[in-house]
């Protein structure tokens, strides 16, 4: 069956190890394909990918506010990697308890000052299954 829908965002990096080890770090991700300057990494929840390629300038990084977002499993994950993301020196914005339907969320930054959001209590699922049956 062909893809369909969105399935992937794609990212110049100028260190595509240290990238890699980023969204594993903070996202969950790992590698599911790999080739000379590129590496697709997923979170394997669903068919979507972030596809990581190997430039001598990033570009235009996504920020100030233009974000990945990911959602972690509790407020306790969550508060764990901020710590871990204010010892490695990247967050960006501290955690922000916005209530539903946003929930709790920070900024984190990628080594090429691509713009991270971890929350925990969003409800895009909740709200995209409530659009779609209305």
């Amino acid at each position: 069956m062909p893809d369909v829908g969105l399935t992937h965002v794609a990212l110049a990096v100028t260190n595509l190890q240290k990238s890699v080890e980023f969204y594993q770090r903070y996202a969950r991700m790992r590698i599911v394909h790999e080739r000379a300057d590129v590496a697709w990494l997923s979170d394997e929840t669903r068919p979507f990918v972030i596809v990581l390629v190997a430039a001598d300038d990033a570009g235009s990084p996504l920020g100030p506010f233009s974000h990945l977002g990911v959602a972690c499993e509790s407020r306790e994950e969550m508060d764990r990697l901020i710590g871990q993301a204010q010892e490695d020196g990247c967050l960006v914005r501290e955690p922000t308890d916005s209530g539903p339907p946003v929930g709790y969320w920070a900024f984190l930054r990628d080594p090429d000052g691509h713009m991270l959001e971890l929350s925990y209590g969003q409800e895009v699922g909740r709200t995209v299954c409530e659009s779609s049956s209305s």
